[in-house]
């Protein structure tokens, strides 16, 4: 085997080396007060440079006789992920400041699980995805669990592991019958040798439900909930935004790439329209606005084509932006209001915190997609790239999707109602941010207010291709 071709997985290659750096850091400085603070500029200063390592040395490459195949779509998301670690990174650190014992560890899992993204982003063969899968799978049930005070944390945890543990079985069946179909686990040979019959079929219902659990698509949705609630902030935050993104545009190349024989038959379970249900529970809330977001990224996949990889990809970002601002302003609301994180607990916060009350407001506008933020423009993309197809169905579906993003947002404006509108005694009194919450949120807001204007960046991502 010549090892020098694991210089060829450039994102790899240098996230390891940002692990091993920061597994240094904490083994050497274990005893240190300082420990805390270095880990964390350590972490952030390697983490900003990684996605302009992708960008700018990531070329497409292929290693290991197909195992790894490295495309430019694949290296985009693959700097969007890493830049939204970043965000996740910078939320964190207040949270992280009080189980200080355990940083080195959470930064360690964080960065292990965005590994297992990467490799699964990149597999050429079923194996090796599976691979990235499980080593992406294994460290975020360890981030769920992390608040072990807390029975919800592990009653998360708990669940997590055992969906994980059944959705993996699952994914096994099929990749077994897609073997037996196609004599071959390597997506290229896959694509070439399979055929509709029954057996590839069972195989890919099988694949896709399995993936499907990953991603929280309706009916595989049921866990969602219990465990964004039960787990610390952040990382509710990295498991909506930042995990479904690298599975949803790893599912997306393999439906296009490798089950393209069978597109009759994979579009029909793409036809699926999820609605966000109402919750008191703001945690619960964000979960079931995952689902429904999740719905919109699979409407990409329905254009199945260049477009459909272009509009995923740019939904991700532009999704991560405005989650990932919901989710600072949650994460810091929880600090400072003895742990709540129901809705009631936001009753008046505009007369005491307008400068949070208002950037929500421009985060929640854009999960809406209500115009002019990035969110309108990311599911006009998608809406386009899915109708591209011409079907009666997928303009079925886009309609469907229409209306179901105005439906989606009345729930979001209760929120805003209860920040400006809804009237208590005792509003959350007037608190100070910290500097990490201050630079997360200034990214977020400006990729809300930005990434919809700046048409270059839809366009970057188009032109890297498939």
């Amino acid at each position: 085997m010549n090892y020098g071709q694991f210089l060829n997985m450039v994102p790899e290659f240098y996230l390891v080396l940002i692990l091993l750096v920061v597994f240094a850091v904490d083994f050497i400085m274990h005893r240190s007060e300082k420990k805390l603070d270095t880990l964390y500029v350590v972490t952030v200063a390697l983490l900003a440079v990684l996605p302009v390592r992708i960008v700018l040395l990531a070329d497409p490459a292929e290693a290991f006789g197909g195992l790894y195949v490295a495309s430019p779509a694949v290296n985009v998301m693959k700097a969007i992920l890493a830049f939204g670690t970043l965000i996740v990174v910078l939320m964190a650190q207040p949270w992280v400041a009080t189980c200080k014992h355990l940083a080195g560890e959470f930064y360690m899992l964080i960065l292990s699980t965005l590994l297992g993204m990467f490799v699964m982003m990149s597999s050429g063969n079923f194996l090796m995805f599976f691979l990235g899968l499980e080593m992406a799978s294994v460290p975020l049930a360890c981030m769920v669990a992390f608040d072990k005070d807390r029975k919800n944390s592990a009653e998360g945890a708990a669940k997590y592991i055992l969906v994980a543990t059944f959705s993996s079985g699952i994914m096994l069946f099929g990749i077994s019958f897609i073997y037996a179909a196609a004599g071959t686990l390597y997506f290229d040979d896959v694509a070439a040798a399979i055929k509709v019959s029954p057996l590839a079929i069972m195989g890919l219902v099988f694949f896709f439900s399995g993936l499907g659990f990953k991603i929280s698509l309706v009916p595989f949705h049921f866990w969602t909930a219990d465990t964004y609630q039960g787990a610390p902030t952040p990382i509710t935050g990295y498991l909506s935004v930042i995990s479904k993104g690298a599975a949803a545009i790893t599912l997306c190349i393999i439906l296009m790439k490798v089950f393209q024989p069978l597109v009759a038959y994979w579009e029909h379970l793409l036809y699926i329209v999820i609605v966000a249900i109402r919750q008191s529970e703001l945690k619960r809330f964000m979960a079931f606005s995952s689902i429904s977001q999740a719905g919109y990224i699979m409407l990409a996949v329905v254009g199945n084509g260049q477009m459909g990889i272009a509009a995923l990809t740019y939904y991700v970002l532009v999704y991560i932006v405005a989650n990932m601002a919901v989710f600072t302003v949650i994460n810091v609301v929880e600090r400072n209001n003895g742990g709540r994180t129901d809705m009631a607990a936001y009753n008046g916060f505009y007369q005491t915190n307008p400068k949070l009350s208002f950037l929500l407001t421009l985060a929640l506008f854009s999960l809406a997609g209500i115009p002019p933020f990035a969110g309108m423009f990311s599911k006009f993309f998608v809406f386009m790239a899915a109708a591209q197809q011409g079907s009666a169905a997928a303009y079925f579906v886009v309609f469907i999707a229409l209306v179901n993003t105005v439906v989606s947002l009345y729930y979001y404006l209760l929120i805003v109602k209860a920040m400006y509108i809804t009237k208590t005694d005792s509003p959350l009194p007037t608190f100070q941010s910290d500097v990490n919450t201050k630079i997360a949120m200034t990214i977020c807001t400006a990729g809300v207010a930005l990434f919809g204007v700046c048409s270059c960046i839809y366009e970057w991502i188009a032109a890297a291709g498939m």
